[in-house]
């Protein structure tokens, strides 16, 4: 249903008038084409999905796991027949967060700490565990399958990601070139293990970049169910509720100004009234939808710890005695209430941050953290880049606001497509706001994946970059042809002839310094992301 509605909304059906004869042969052209840009980055995405999978457990088997002092719950089933190929198939995707996720997806909510991971993964596990893969119940336990889904899921998530990120970025840049450049990009993201391993990466991205899109497209309550959806993955879900109050505020004055020059009197009046109520009721509605399911989570989350029913009885006693050893909390109903229960705002998720992670304005401006600040250096530059290059372009749109736009002498203007238009500045607002968040009150290496998989600006710059400086992807004739990132007509219909990032790798020594360091730094993360957390070594 979610491709259905992004290839209908991206492909409106053709209008025909008397003076334009409708011609099938020219839609069929076009949607060749569209269909052409799908296939193209669906291949290469399944491609670095499969590679993904094969390299963390090529890699999880070479390499020693780092003994590390994190969060790993002891096993509460016994393995069955096939429980071993399947760890040593996926072992790889269960370090770090993810054993949260596995382990709230076979017992559910049981550590306080647990709560700051959201239920929508781990209730997609299960139920891919409990539906699809339960006939392998007999050969694999729970976690077993729950492993494979793991793998499964976030592959298909991803594939999604990556169809609402090139549909996203065609309607906004209105440039089909950078678009499916900035799509092949985000094929080889940075934050590509968190894509692939346990993480709720994919599966908000897919979300995220999704409700942007039909915002986009003028599908507002789509797009709000889409963010609430997106709010029950992660916390950073409710910053979405910017494009909620933004996107149709550009569209209301849009209408404001264009009604302004055609009606006249009391009727203008009373049509400006009707956009402004419009307006109002469709941002305290939608703010409340994508809020909900937080609200919701953290109201459970208040009864589960400061009002207890439960008792240890129903937690196997394994888990109870870990939480013992390193001193987790249970809810419990013999014991006495948390102390965040008495604030006068009981929120359960800023006291875990704050308790259990130590996240809070400036507490990582630390020496010792000057690794991980040069970690997250790279995604920070590509957002700094983007700010900068964008004010640069359009200051008075800036000054503005982005609410409207200029008209020019000529007439309406007619924006330049690409990366700097207009329609692009809420985007980078957004990547400015999350960049500026997550280097002040975050543990700054998260910048990467909390980036990649929450905003398109990261992929848009890089590639707006590449088709900057570097010749081989110029329109024009090069001594490498075949790397050349252009159409071709063939029957009348244009063609892409081949992935211009697999193509600049043979060329990459005689290619630009900016390539060079665009793609070294994507390649690099790539495979060092799998090769170090897939083994429960430190990284971002």
């Amino acid at each position: 249903m979610f491709l259905y509605l992004l290839w209908n909304a991206d492909n409106p059906a053709p209008v025909v008038t008397d003076n334009a004869p409708f011609h099938e042969s020219k839609l069929l052209s076009c949607l060749s084409l569209t269909m052409m840009d799908y296939r193209a980055v669906l291949e290469f995405a399944t491609f670095t999905r499969a590679a993904s999978l094969f390299l963390q457990a090529l890699l999880n088997a070479a390499i020693p796991d780092y003994d590390a002092d994190v969060f790993k719950p002891p096993r509460t089933e016994d393995p069955l027949y096939l429980d071993p190929a399947v760890e040593w198939l996926f072992g790889g995707l269960s370090h770090w967060d993810a054993e949260h996720y596995l382990l709230i997806a076979e017992r559910g909510y049981i550590y306080e700490h647990n709560f700051a991971f959201f239920p929508l993964f781990p209730i997609i596990l299960r139920g891919l565990a409990d539906t699809l893969l339960w006939p392998l119940g007999s050969w694999l336990s729970l976690r077993g399958r729950l492993l494979v889904a793991v793998a499964l899921g976030n592959c298909i998530l991803f594939l999604l990601s990556v169809v609402a990120l090139h549909a996203l970025s065609r309607v906004v840049m209105q440039d089909k070139r950078l678009a499916l450049l900035s799509t092949f990009l985000y094929c080889i993201t940075p934050a590509n293990v968190f894509m692939t391993t346990g993480y709720t990466e994919s599966l908000f991205a897919a979300l995220t970049f999704g409700g942007m899109f039909l915002l986009e497209k003028g599908f507002t309550l789509r797009g709000c169910l889409a963010f609430s959806i997106a709010s029950a993955v992660r916390s950073n879900g409710l910053v979405n509720i910017g494009f909620l109050l933004y996107l149709p505020s550009v569209y209301a004055i849009s209408q404001i100004r264009l009604y302004r020059s055609i009606a006249k009197g009391h009727r203008k009046i009373f049509y400006y009234i009707w956009v402004i109520i419009r307006l109002l009721l469709t941002s305290l509605l939608g703010t409340a939808v994508i809020a909900l399911p937080f609200c919701a989570f953290q109201y459970y989350g208040y009864r589960t710890f400061c009002t207890p029913t439960a008792s240890l009885d129903r937690i196997p006693l394994a888990l109870v005695s870990l939480a013992e050893q390193k001193g987790y909390r249970i809810a419990d109903e013999n014991s006495p209430p948390p102390l965040w229960c008495m604030r006068p705002l009981p929120i359960m998720y800023s006291h875990i941050q704050d308790v259990y992670w130590n996240v809070g304005f400036l507490r990582y401006f630390e020496l010792r953290q000057i690794p991980n600040f040069l970690l997250a250096l790279p995604m920070a530059s590509l957002g700094v880049m983007a700010a900068y290059a964008y004010f640069q372009a359009n200051p008075e749109l800036c000054f503005r606001l982005g609410l409207w736009e200029a008209h020019s002498k000529k007439g309406l203007n007619k924006p330049i497509p690409g990366f700097l238009n207009p329609r692009v500045f809420v985007y980078v607002v957004h990547s400015t706001a999350l960049l500026v968040f997550g280097t002040l009150c975050m543990h700054v290496q998260v910048l990467t994946r909390f980036m990649a998989s929450s905003s398109p600006v990261p992929f848009w710059i890089s590639a707006h970059l590449l088709l900057l400086n570097e010749p081989l992807l110029h329109r024009r004739k090069t001594s490498t042809p075949s790397v050349q990132m252009k159409t071709s007509a063939k029957n009348g219909c244009k063609h892409m002839p081949q992935n211009p990032v697999i193509a600049l790798i043979p060329y990459i020594r005689v290619c630009s310094p900016i390539t060079k360091s665009i793609l070294g730094y994507f390649l690099s993360y790539w495979v060092l992301g799998l090769a170090t957390h897939c083994n429960c070594l430190p990284w971002t």
